[in-house]
């Protein structure tokens, strides 16, 4: 029996991470998805505060309004997403992969978005106030209006990403890639981090604050891309 039982313990922890979770449990907060498929669900205003979605698949899936604040969404693929106004406040996100999301107006206060990438997707008017956003992509998308208050965007790549209107008060830009970054209108008098060259790759106008040490670049403004 003993024998029996251990050949049974050892043949389900074999068992793919996604058989051990409940892929077929209804949505409800602290499920457990990890490694599931769940693309293209109708998922607005779904209370899934702190579910274990973890390398699950949520293409397509609306989560619009949807409770996530304390979720585990880390490499998680959010392509095409629907994710405005939902509650991710606290939410990891670590390596996530989202293309064409649309997270406007979301609530990500303190969300962990390390090394994540977000490629052409909406974080308009998005709340990411103390949110760690080291070595993030965020390449042609928008957080345009968003609050990026107190985060940190070491190292982060925000080529042409819009971050017109932007609040950016004690945000951390120390390496972040800024190449065509649309800065305008946007206040940068206290960013930590930013160096000249940074802004001499950036685009902005006559609205955009810098620190007292940096002056704007010659080329400014940007003539708009397509």
């Amino acid at each position: 029996m003993r024998i029996a039982a251990l050949i049974l313990s050892a043949t389900f922890s074999l068992l793919p991470i996604a058989a051990q979770a409940g892929c077929n449990d209804e949505p409800k907060a602290r499920v457990d998805w990890t490694e599931c498929e769940k693309q293209r669900l109708r998922l607005a205003k779904a209370d899934l505060q702190g579910a274990r979605l973890s390398g699950a698949n949520l293409g397509g899936t609306d989560l619009a309004n949807a409770n996530l604040a304390g979720a585990d969404l880390s490499r998680a693929s959010l392509e095409r997403v629907r994710m405005s106004d939902a509650n991710l406040s606290g939410a990891n996100l670590v390596r996530a992969t989202a293309y064409r999301a649309n997270l406007s107006g979301a609530k990500l206060v303190g969300a962990d978005l390390t090394k994540a990438e977000f490629i052409r997707s909406s974080l308009k008017s998005a709340d990411l106030g103390n949110a760690k956003m080291e070595k993030a992509e965020f390449p042609r998308s928008t957080l345009e209006s968003a609050n990026l208050s107190g985060a940190n965007l070491s190292s982060a790549d925000l080529s042409r990403t819009v971050l017109a209107h932007a609040r950016l008060n004690g945000a951390k830009l120390t390496y972040a890639r800024t190449f065509r970054t649309r800065f305008e209108d946007a206040d940068l008098s206290g960013v930590q981090g930013l160096t000249q060259a940074q802004l001499d790759s950036a685009c902005g106008n006559q609205k955009t604050k810098l620190p007292a040490d940096l002056k704007p670049p010659k080329s400014w403004p940007c003539a708009q891309e397509e």
